[in-house]
This record gives structure tokens, C-alpha cells and sequence, in this order.
């Protein structure tokens, strides 16, 4: 859920945000699949071995849409550390904050709709919910939650949440999530800085529903997942804990240097409308190059989208926008996407203008030097 800011270390960074530890692992490459023939080696097998391989995790997964607009799927490492059973081509994960995007596309429907106003009050739509130490809704917009320039604190450093291990099948109410963050003091006034929190968007989901009468789950599923035909993604039912399709186990560490245990099902309620979408590789390039190319949002809040303020906290160069970010490429242009941590998944990749498109998904949430060799890994696929 939480990709960015670097406020803990230990159990769980506000950069890495869950911890992992380097296990004695069964490793196995497997060469790519693909709907046609890839070169063999070639620098996208090369990086998901090396991740294996170098960096201990337990498996990776790639999809890659070329210059050629072929897409090819990629896998390396085990599927399960206790069986060392293959990595499923193109397995679901938990894609973490790439929920994010899913939920700002549907408040942009809105917005279009004529049913929220991008600068309008949270108040306007959920009036008294937002309030604490320096936290008024009044003072906050829907743009501001959207770009996480509110303010808000993260509910994810409550208490409550401080270890993922005995909450991994705990049910949390959305409303017990947000008193969580109003718990904690407001981390600058509304629009005067930038800073990435998970609450922006739980408040977000609450806004969803109280202007449409409906679940957020359905909302996200009618107006984004079926919409552009996303077969191997949804959003957890209450209570659903495995996931419906072929996937590779994934691994989370209570704390460094501890024993990996199988956080494969979880209840993901504590991640909600911030970071609770299972999917595929592939399926999350479809989104991104269909939110880019305009088939969900009109043109004037896909441009809202991407109007984006720096956010140097997450590298050089890196913009974020409406639930979107942008990162400079090494070979010129901009790759567009977002990114996502599960308790146990970790995903970076995007789209470019011009159709180019990559994911790549471990089962463990690695350390800040592992994650930057996935960034550089996509790079290297969108470059190549």
C-alpha cells in the first residue's frame, strides 16, 4: 500500500514499509514464456534473475509490452518455497497501491459526471468526518486527497497496524482505519507541502460511496475493471482472504533477519480503497496503457490526472499527478504508472506515450537497494 516515504525502519520504513529478511532459498530461473519467441538471454530475464538470484527473492514476475507491440511475460525464481513448485506465467499478486490509480480514475468519473467537484471541500461530501489536531475537512479538497497534498497522516502508523503478522486475517472497518490516522497530528496544512499517505485514499473509497450509494468494490469494478475487460483483476470480497487464480506464494519478515513466513492470503480490508486490487503483470500494463490512451477518463480530467507537482522523495525527476506518477527514462520521454506493496508483494512499472509498457512483481517487499534495481529494471525493459 505505502510505496514512498522514508518515516520508519525496522518493522516496516515509510519507504519500504514491510520489512524482509534474507532467507536460505531453492532458486530456480526459468526462461521467458511468450506469445512470441524472445531472445534468450535478454535484459529482462537477465534483471529477474539477477533478483533472484543476487538480491533473495523468492520469485519474479515480468510482463513487457515492446516497441514491437508484442508482450511477452517473464518469470524466474520458485512459487513456493516449501514445494519449490515453478512460478505460474503471469500468476495474480496483490498490487498493492497500484489501487490507487483504480480509485482516482473513479472519483475523476465523477468529477466529469458533475457529481464532485475536484476543489470542492471533503466536507461537501462527508461533512464532520475529518477532524483532529490540525485535520479539518473543511480545508481539504478532493484535488489535495487525489495528489496527497492534504496533510493527512497515514493510518498505517497506528498502532494497531504496527505488525502485519497477527492481523493477517483481521477484518478492519474503514472507519477504524481512518481514527487511526485522526489519532496522530496533521503532517503539514492542506496544500502547503507533499507527502504520501495511505489515508488520502481510504477517505477517498468513503467518498466513492457516499456520493454513488453503492460499494466501492462495485464502483471500481463497474467503471474501471469491466470496463476495459480486465479478466485476472478485481477487488477482494469482505472476508476473502485466497486468491482466485494460478499465483506464486509471497513472503513477508516480522523483522529483519527473521524467518519468511507465507503471507500469501491475508483479509486485505486494512488496505481497502488504498491498496487491496489483485492482478496479473499483464492486466495492470492493460490498465495504464487504457488510462493513458483515454479510454476512461474524458480528456479534461485525464489532463488533471497528469498535471503533477515534484515529489523528489521518490527519485529524481519523479512527478506525481492524480494517483499517477511519472518518472524520467534514462533513453528520453517519461514512464507513467504508479507502483504498489502489498504485505508481501512489491510491483514497479508504467506506460510510455508511445505504447511501450512493463511490470515487474517480487513475492517479498525487498529493501530500498533492491527496490531501486526494480526501477532500473524497468528502465532497462522500456529502454532496451
Amino acid at each position: 500500500m505505502n510505496e514512498h516515504t522514508p518515516r520508519r525502519s525496522a518493522r516496516r520504513s515509510r519507504t519500504v514499509r514491510y520489512a524482509t529478511a534474507a532467507a536460505g532459498l531453492a532458486l530456480t530461473a526459468l526462461a521467458p514464456t511468450a506469445a512470441s519467441a524472445a531472445p534468450r538471454p535478454d535484459v529482462v530475464q537477465q534483471r529477474l534473475d539477477a533478483l533472484v538470484k543476487e538480491d533473495g527473492m523468492p520469485a519474479a514476475l515480468a510482463a513487457v509490452k515492446g516497441r514491437d507491440g508484442r508482450s511477452r511475460t517473464y518469470t524466474a525464481g520458485v512459487g513456493d518455497l516449501a514445494t519449490g513448485a515453478e512460478v505460474p506465467v503471469d500468476g495474480q499478486i496483490r498490487a498493492g497501491s497500484n489501487t490507487k490509480p483504480f480509485t482516482a480514475v473513479v472519483v475523476l468519473q465523477l468529477v466529469a459526471e458533475g457529481r464532485v467537484g475536484l476543489d470542492a471541500s471533503v466536507d461537501t461530501y462527508l461533512p464532520g468526518l475529518l477532524r483532529g489536531d490540525g485535520i479539518d475537512g473543511r480545508n481539504i479538497t478532493v484535488r489535495q486527497l487525489l495528489q496527497h497534498t492534504s496533510g493527512l497522516p497515514d493510518y498505517l502508523d497506528a498502532p494497531a497496524l504496527a505488525d502485519f503478522v497477527p492481523i493477517q486475517y483481521r477484518y478492519f472497518e474503514p472507519r477504524e482505519l481512518l481514527d487511526g490516522a485522526l489519532a496522530q497530528k496533521a503532517l503539514f496544512a492542506p496544500g502547503t507541502d507533499w507527502m504520501y499517505s495511505n489515508t488520502n485514499y481510504l477517505v477517498a473509497g468513503l467518498l466513492i460511496q457516499k456520493v454513488t450509494g453503492r460499494p466501492y468494490g462495485e464502483e471500481v469494478t463497474k467503471r474501471v475493471i469491466d470496463r476495459i475487460g480486465l479478466r485476472h483483476t478485481y477487488v477482494p470480497a469482505t472476508g476473502e482472504t485466497a486468491l482466485r487464480e494460478p499465483h506464486p506464494h509471497a513472503y513477508l519478515a516480522a523483522d529483519p533477519g527473521a524467518p519468511r513466513i507465507d503471507y500469501t492470503e491475508m483479509d486485505t480490508s486494512m488496505a481497502w480503497s488504498a491498496g487491496a486490487v489483485v492482478s496479473t503483470d499483464t492486466d495492470l500494463n492493460a490498465f495504464y496503457s487504457a488510462l493513458l490512451t483515454g479510454r476512461l477518463l474524458p480528456a479534461a480530467q485525464l489532463a488533471q490526472m497528469r498535471t503533477t507537482v515534484p515529489t523528489e522523495l521518490l527519485g529524481p525527476g519523479v512527478r506525481y499527478g492524480l494517483g499517477i506518477q511519472s518518472r524520467p527514462l534514462s533513453c528520453g520521454g517519461l514512464v507513467w504508472g504508479h507502483g504498489g506493496t502489498g504485505a508481501a508483494h512489491r510491483n514497479r512499472g508504467g506506460v510510455t506515450e508511445d505504447g511501450r509498457a512493463v511490470s515487474i512483481t517480487v513475492t517479498t517487499v525487498p529493501d530500498a537497494a533492491t527496490t531501486r534495481r526494480m526501477t532500473e529494471a524497468v528502465d532497462a525493459a522500456l529502454c532496451r
